[in-house]
């Protein structure tokens, strides 16, 4: 006789009342029972919490096979500094388990005889990250080719990644389900990009991705197997010391995916090479959608295909707050403020209209304007 509703309720509420009572908190930390974080990664168990107290964790590293676990630094962040160490001669973390987040950890100095060391390596499962730094590494975060995975990062800082010959990157990752990104800081690159993705579907949202002063970074984002890309409200600023004059490179290693599509909305897009700049390069037979881009400097064009933009428009210096710091906030007295179009939407209904902007360093606030601005920020700078 098959169960009734009730008693099939009753069993798996008690197996959930069990299982939530196997998960423990796992503290790290010299005055703690477990020292290293290496440790922490063999005892721990599905759906356990890692906590990692403040301090330096020199050639720590470790392999995550756990499913639903969480790993945090607690207080002042950790620092996992890898000094030559790296777990499977690949990453100081390598993730492999599912619905893994990792929280308030910097990831400093991987490199391996590839020269494709990463602070995290994703290899399985989804993987979220928030409020980490990422930085000196060959790769900040490189990710498998696989299309079970996916990627979310939230206010997490990448800078000086990259081994230097141009193949590794601040970010890089690979052909997997969904990356998004959304309140976070990429800057200096050494020689590979910003941000390089061959993921299927993307949503690069309110983040600020500068090369600035002395950067050497390629592109500053780039999709090289096409996808669905939604890039909406981000600061995108190319360096004087590039060594590409491209910004922004979609579809340039073919077309992968079934869907291929680039929206650009409410984006800041600043060329500081003197020699100017091609914004936007992209693959033809893409879809293309730009709508209230601001465009500062030197080639200050999308190069769009007629029909596939409305209300982008070239700034000038006088338009904004503090140029010379970075700060793209428009004045209140500038021509473009209250001036943006009608954003529309991106197919499948997503809307265009940014909900949020970036705030430095690392958040994001809500916006809802009387009037909206193009451009990344709809608060007018003082």
């Amino acid at each position: 006789m098959r169960p009734s509703t009730f008693s099939r309720f009753f069993v798996l509420a008690s197996c959930f009342v069990t299982c939530s009572a196997w998960a423990e908190t796992l503290r790290v930390g010299p005055a703690e029972r477990i020292h290293t974080i290496a440790e922490a990664a063999r005892v721990a168990r599905d759906g356990d919490v890692v906590e990692i107290a403040s301090g330096d964790y020199k050639a720590d590293v470790a392999v995550w096979n756990q499913q639903d676990l969480t790993i945090r630094g607690v207080g002042a962040m950790p620092k996992l500094i890898a000094m030559g160490a790296a777990a499977e001669s690949k990453a100081i973390f390598v993730v492999r388990g599912d619905r893994i987040r990792i929280e308030n950890l910097e990831f400093r100095g991987a490199k391996v005889r590839d020269r494709n060391g990463a602070g995290i390596r994703h290899e399985a499962g989804k993987l979220t990250v928030v409020g980490c730094r990422f930085l000196e590494n060959e790769n900040g975060i490189l990710t498998a080719n696989d299309e079970r995975l996916s990627l979310e990062i939230e206010r997490s800082e990448f800078g000086y990644n990259g081994s230097g010959e141009g193949q590794s990157h601040n970010l890089y990752v690979g052909a997997i389900a969904s990356l998004q990104v959304t309140g976070s800081y990429f800057h200096h690159a050494n020689v590979g990009h910003l941000l390089k993705s061959r993921a299927r579907d993307n949503r690069i949202l309110y983040n600020r991705l500068t090369d600035e002063i002395g950067g050497r970074a390629s592109y500053e984002l780039e999709f090289p197997s096409g996808g669905t890309a939604l890039v909406v409200g981000n600061q995108i600023e190319q360096s004087s010391t590039t060594e590409n004059s491209k910004i922004i490179s979609f579809g340039a290693e073919g077309l992968k995916w079934p869907k291929n599509a680039l929206y650009l909305a409410h984006n800041t897009i600043v060329n500081d090479r003197p020699q100017g700049a091609r914004m936007l390069d992209v693959r033809s037979g893409v879809a293309v959608v730009a709508v209230n881009n601001v465009l500062v400097g030197q080639g200050a064009s999308l190069d769009l295909p007629a029909g596939a933009g409305q209300g982008n428009v070239v700034g000038d210096w006088p338009d904004f707050v503090r140029p010379q710091r970075d700060d793209y906030h428009l004045r209140k007295d500038s021509k473009l403020f209250g001036a943006a179009a009608r954003a529309g939407v991106a197919a499948g209904g997503v809307d265009l209209t940014p909900s949020a902007e970036y705030v430095h360093p690392l958040q994001t606030r809500p916006v809802a304007p009387a009037r909206w601005s193009p451009g990344a920020f709809q608060t007018p700078g003082t």
